[in-house]
């Protein structure tokens, strides 16, 4: 009986030591450094950043196509919104509405709902913007973006 009871408790012990080992292993090779990973829009990566423009306002400005490319911009500007600095350089294109600036066309990609259902989103520091590009002023140290959805 005590043989038993024994062969029990080493089997125990055994399986609770297996669990141990495997859970660490797991954790051990995630492939995750001790670094957070950062996410695509807003955060600084290792990539070129082309710099446009002259002026004494600056903010970085992503942009990120239908593949889920991106490029990166540091805008210079003495403009008073996010748009009027991009229309001014050449970056973005579009046709007034009701609703203000409809930006079709940015950095030479153009995305057209009408044909592909897609569109330029506007982002300001990651989240979607509460206001059009055209009346978004120009704040140094947001993150400014377009994104096609």
């Amino acid at each position: 009986m005590q043989k038993k009871r024994r062969e029990r408790i080493l089997s125990w012990i055994l399986c609770m030591t297996l669990i141990v080992a495997m859970a660490m292993y797991t954790t051990g090779c995630s492939g995750k450094s001790g670094e957070s990973e950062k996410s695509p829009v807003g955060t600084e990566q290792e990539t070129d950043v082309q710099s446009l423009g002259e002026g004494e306002k600056k903010f970085d400005f992503t942009v990120i196509d239908a593949d889920g490319n991106e490029t990166q911009f540091e805008i210079h500007t003495d403009q008073e919104t996010v748009g009027a600095a991009l229309s001014e350089l050449g970056v973005i294109e579009g046709e007034d509405s009701e609703y203000g600036l409809f930006v079709k066309t940015v950095n030479g990609i153009t995305v057209d709902f009408d044909q592909d259902g897609k569109y330029w989103a506007f982002y300001v520091d990651g989240k979607y913007a509460e206001s059009g590009v055209d009346v978004t002023p120009v704040t140094e140290g947001e993150h400014y973006s377009f994104q096609v959805e």
